[in-house]
């Protein structure tokens, strides 16, 4: 949970309901950041993680799920263990796992061990992972620093997950950045838009998994979700929020954002970036 109001559980919400489906939340973690940083991180305990995601199942369901920042071993355990007994009943399809264990500019969020108990018990439980270019690099072990990189790593986390992996390209430099790999075992597929000029990028990872998750909640195959959430988070970083003194957040509910900047409200009024196209 962010209380900055970028990313997390409120960019999460944000990418649902602008998405139209109802969106629950099982709180992992609780930050205290703002556009420049995180300051402070509190764990909930495992089994309060597990309270919530049972509370949610037992009365309202799951269409899809997508999982965020899980702080430590413990909470990862728990939430691995609780989707393999709600698989085996089928109440949890469409698993989307944003693996959050390297910040995009690098700097690790998780421990080893954290990252083993990942790595062999949720992982795999998965319909499709969504690693940055630092994540990608802790499940293959190679250094990406270009397109045959992500290749590479895009087919070695089929092989050794077999499951279908999406390597997000925001973190990479000069022509690449922005570009991602799409691998489910038959189809690669490297996937463009149009790169957009802005520092405002606060919470894209979590938007983009969320859009993945809304899209297979509505019956969207996985593929054609991810295309879709690309476009989606393309568009809403063309009216990210130019707030607070660091790096912004994109502007999930851009069309409200359109009809401000059409009738010319938001002019002028530097807490928007105008749409770069």
């Amino acid at each position: 949970m962010s209380l900055g109001g970028g990313a997390g559980i409120q960019a999460d919400l944000r990418t649902f309901a602008f998405h139209c489906v109802h969106g629950t939340s099982a709180i992992t973690c609780i930050t205290a950041q703002n556009t420049l940083g995180v300051t402070r991180v509190d764990a909930m305990a495992p089994d309060a993680v597990v309270a919530q995601i049972q509370a949610v199942v037992e009365d309202i369901g799951v269409d899809a799920a997508k999982t965020g920042m899980l702080l430590n071993q413990g909470i990862i355990a728990a939430v691995a263990e609780q989707v393999g007994l709600l698989q085996a009943k089928n109440q949890m399809r469409n698993l989307v796992v944003d693996p959050v264990m390297v910040s995009r500019t690098g700097v690790q969020l998780i421990d080893g061990d954290a990252v083993k108990t990942l790595c062999h018990d949720l992982i795999p439980k998965a319909a499709l992972v969504t690693p940055n270019r630092y994540e990608a690099q802790i499940l293959t072990g190679l250094e990406i620093n270009s397109l045959d990189g992500m290749k590479s790593a895009a087919e070695i986390i089929y092989r050794d997950f077999n499951i279908a992996v999406l390597i997000k390209g925001g973190g990479m430099e000069g022509d690449l950045r922005g570009i991602d790999i799409w691998f489910d075992g038959e189809k690669l597929e490297i996937l463009t838009t149009k790169l957009v000029d802005t520092k405002n990028t606060h919470g894209t990872g979590c938007t983009l998994s969320s859009a993945i998750a809304a899209n297979l909640a509505q019956g969207e195959n996985l593929f054609t979700s991810v295309q879709k959430a690309k476009n989606y988070v393309t568009t809403a970083l063309k009216y990210s929020l130019n707030i607070g003194a660091g790096q912004g957040p994109v502007g999930h509910f851009y069309p409200l954002l359109e009809e401000a900047v059409g009738s010319g409200s938001i002019k002028n009024n530097p807490q928007f970036s105008m749409p770069n196209f």
